[in-house]
C-alpha cells in the first residue's frame, strides 16, 4: 500500500474504534488490524498512539475553528467591523453544536470521535486544547469590541460558560432527553444554538450590576435579617 494511503487508513481505522470504543480500550494492534497495516507503520508514521490521537483532534479541531473565524468575520464585516455580541457568540457555539448533533451528521464517525474527545480527558488532546487558545482570542477581542463597557473578566467569563454550556449540552445530550421526556428537542440544532446564545448574551449585557457577585458578608447580613423576619 502506498505510505500516504498507509497514512490514511490508519487515521481511518483509529477515528472509528476511538468514535466507537472510547480512547482507553483501543490498542494499536485493533488499529493495524482493522487498517489491515503492520505495527511499523503507525509508528513509521506516528511515532505513538498519543501523537496519533492528537493528529485525529487537530484536523477535526482545525476544521472546526476554521469555520468559527470564517463565521466571526463575516459577521463583523457585516457590522462594519463590530459585530453584535449574539453574532459573535453564534459563531463561538454554532460549528460545535452543528458537528455533533442534530440528524444531518446521524451521529457521523467524525462526530462521536469529537464526542469521546469531550467527554473523555486524555493527555495528547489536553495539551492540546490548553495550548491552542488563538482562536478564541480572537473572540475575546471581538467581543470586546461588541461590548467596550463590559470588564475583561466579565467577557472572558461569558466566552467560558457559552464553550461549556455547547460542550455540556453534546456530552450529555442522552441524558436531556430521557430527563425532559422527549421536550427538549436535541434534533432542532438552530435552537439549541439560539438557546445557548440568549443565555450567554444576557449573561454579558444584563446590566452593570448582572455580574457582581456578593460578598460573603453581604449574604451572611441577608441570612440573618430574613431568620429574623
Amino acid at each position: 500500500m502506498p505510505s500516504d494511503l498507509t497514512r490514511t487508513a490508519i487515521l481511518a481505522a483509529a477515528e472509528r474504534l476511538y468514535a466507537e470504543r472510547g480512547f482507553s480500550d483501543v490498542t494499536l494492534r485493533d488499529i493495524v488490524s482493522a487498517a489491515n497495516v503492520n505495527l511499523a507503520a503507525v509508528n513509521y508514521h506516528f511515532g505513538s498512539k498519543d501523537e496519533l490521537i492528537a493528529e485525529l483532534f487537530v484536523t477535526r479541531s482545525l476544521a472546526t475553528n476554521r469555520e468559527r473565524l470564517n463565521e466571526l468575520k463575516t459577521a463583523e464585516a457585516l457590522g462594519g467591523g463590530r459585530a453584535d455580541i449574539e453574532a459573535i457568540l453564534r459563531a463561538l457555539v454554532g460549528p460545535t453544536l452543528r458537528g455533533c448533533l442534530g440528524p444531518d451528521n446521524e451521529r457521523s464517525t467524525a462526530a462521536r470521535f469529537m464526542i469521546r474527545a469531550s467527554i473523555e480527558s486524555v493527555p495528547p488532546i489536553r495539551r492540546i486544547k490548553n495550548r491552542e487558545i488563538d482562536h478564541l482570542r480572537k473572540f475575546a477581542a471581538a467581543m470586546r469590541r461588541s461590548l467596550p463597557d463590559c470588564g475583561d473578566a466579565d467577557l472572558y467569563w461569558g466566552l467560558h460558560f457559552a464553550l461549556a454550556m455547547a460542550h455540556q449540552t453534546i456530552r450529555d445530550s442522552e441524558r436531556l432527553t430521557k430527563l425532559s421526556e422527549g421536550n427538549c428537542d436535541l434534533d432542532d440544532v438552530n435552537g439549541i444554538i439560539e438557546r445557548v446564545v440568549a443565555a450567554s448574551a444576557m449573561a454579558l449585557t444584563a446590566g452593570p450590576n448582572a455580574n457582581r457577585i456578593p460578598s460573603r458578608n453581604s449574604e451572611t447580613a441577608a441570612f440573618r435579617r430574613a431568620s429574623r423576619s
